[in-house]
């Protein structure tokens, strides 16, 4: 029997950002980096890695650290931090984990006989001279590289281009020999950043980071973050380090553009930095990207979103919901926790986390504390909206909700829809449950939850009958 999927895929205390999936011996292998719960700043932990089989995408083990960020010489007594990873396998059917740390410019590289084992440090990418890549005169920064390798090639794609900084062109793509570390083809920009991007079709959606590669048929897919962070766009092209063309967004992390079922330029959660890629698993297609929670920058959780792509090679951009690879909407009877909302934000709209003023996502005790996640925070009109259901002969739903609040909470089947029940709750400084009549159509359905009263309270799970 497969285990129901939800979105974040991993625990709620799992913090697993810039995820790379991929599919290796009937297993889908997640690797990113590592936050900590209220860490002070990106990527603290060492690399941890999660699988699940391919015919049970709710199935989660953790395979444990990977790779210690004490393992690079450079980082001996481990004060820099491990930045968003890739792997691929080389032609001597190894796996090459690259990587970058965070107060160096060049691109790391270690390898393991297995996808989840004990990597080991490689080597540095390096011209032939033994130069560093990023150390030459001319060199652009290095920063989250992605990684491909067909045949004897090994190409990789790096860059970081922020607003203002003409000193960073765009996207890189830089091809290496079969020994994985030195360089074949001097890096090429592929994709430009907002200071290049007049008249090149990105206007708007110019590379920012994150660059992530994968191959379609005989189409490459660019995927990458755009400048204004919180989206995964796509670009094109049928050679792997030129030709490239600006083709549309993905998914972004507050729902930006969407607008099946609110106006487009709506932000329904709060996001910040994106990073993740496209993987095909089994017959379907998947986008995997990362939430922000805890009200930072710094608390990022893997989910991710089927998507199709189209015979021309189009990939229309998908809604954020909270059943992802569940392979459709989840059972509309049972107790969920309030950490699966896929929707969160309140009458101020913010396309950005915005720390202590809005509604967010967290959990009790520390970093490591297998505690389940809930919503705090809620005051006047703060919404959470969990996608999608199926429901039939719905009448009952219950909170569990405890804080310094009193007044109710309203029940919809849409964010902007009629009130299908109130619930009236009361302050406690304890988890109290509460449950009222409802009656929803049968069918396919969001459910929205809205704080209404005054004060504020947090929001653990609730349940349908």
């Amino acid at each position: 029997m497969k285990t129901t999927a939800f979105n974040p895929y991993l625990p709620s205390w799992e913090y697993i950002p810039d995820g790379e999936p991929y599919v290796f011996d009937n297993r889908v292998y997640v690797y990113g980096s590592h936050d900590y719960y209220n860490g002070h700043v990106f990527c603290l932990g060492d690399y941890v890695c999660w699988s699940a089989p391919v015919e049970d995408l709710g199935n989660w083990r953790c395979e444990g650290v990977i790779y210690s960020k004490t393992e690079d010489p450079l980082n001996r007594e481990g004060k820099m931090c491990l930045y968003a990873p890739d792997i691929t396998i080389g032609p001597d059917g190894r796996y090459y984990l690259y990587y970058v740390l965070d107060h160096v410019s060049i691109v790391s590289v270690a390898v393991c006989d297995t996808p989840a084992g004990e990597y080991k440090f490689y080597g540095y990418v390096h011209y032939s001279d033994g130069t560093r890549l990023g150390e030459r005169q001319g060199d652009e920064p290095q920063f989250d590289p992605g990684v491909l390798t067909e045949g004897e090639n090994v190409y990789l794609y790096t860059g970081f281009c922020g607003h203002g900084d003409k000193s960073r062109t765009g996207a890189m793509a830089t091809v290496l020999e079969k020994d994985m570390l030195t360089i074949k083809k001097a890096p090429a920009i592929v994709v430009p950043g907002s200071e290049y991007s007049t008249g090149t079709g990105y206007e708007g959606h110019a590379f920012f980071e994150a660059p992530s590669i994968r191959k379609h048929g005989n189409t490459y897919y660019f995927i990458y973050s755009s400048e204004v962070m919180h989206e995964l766009c796509y670009a094109t092209s049928s050679k792997p380090t030129e030709g490239f063309r600006y083709q549309g967004v993905i998914v972004s992390n507050c729902d930006l553009h969407i607008d099946s079922y609110k106006p487009a330029e709506l932000p329904m959660a709060y996001g910040a930095n994106n990073h993740g890629s496209i993987v095909e698993i089994g017959d379907k297609w998947y986008i995997f990207y990362h939430r922000h929670t805890n009200g930072t920058w710094y608390c990022r959780q893997g989910c991710a979103e089927e998507i199709c792509i189209n015979e021309d090679g189009y990939i229309k951009q998908v809604e954020m919901t909270s059943c992802g690879l569940n392979g459709g909407p989840l059972p509309g009877n049972g107790e969920y926790p309030s950490y699966l909302a896929c929707n969160l934000f309140m009458e101020e709209s913010s396309v950005y986390v915005g720390g202590d003023r809005f509604p967010k996502i967290m959990q009790e005790g520390r970093d490591g504390d297998e505690n389940v996640g809930y919503i705090s925070n809620m005051t006047k009109s703060a919404t959470a909206g969990f996608k999608y259901f199926e429901c039939k002969n719905i009448k009952k739903i219950g909170i569990a909700v405890r804080g310094y609040g009193s007044g109710e909470f309203e029940i919809r089947t849409s964010w902007d829809g009629k009130v299908l029940s109130r619930i009236e709750v009361k302050f406690s400084n304890v988890w109290e449950s509460y449950e009222e009549d409802i009656d929803i159509p049968d069918g396919i359905w969001p459910i929205y939850i809205t704080y209404a009263g005054e004060g504020n309270v947090s929001l653990r799970s609730f349940w349908l009958k």
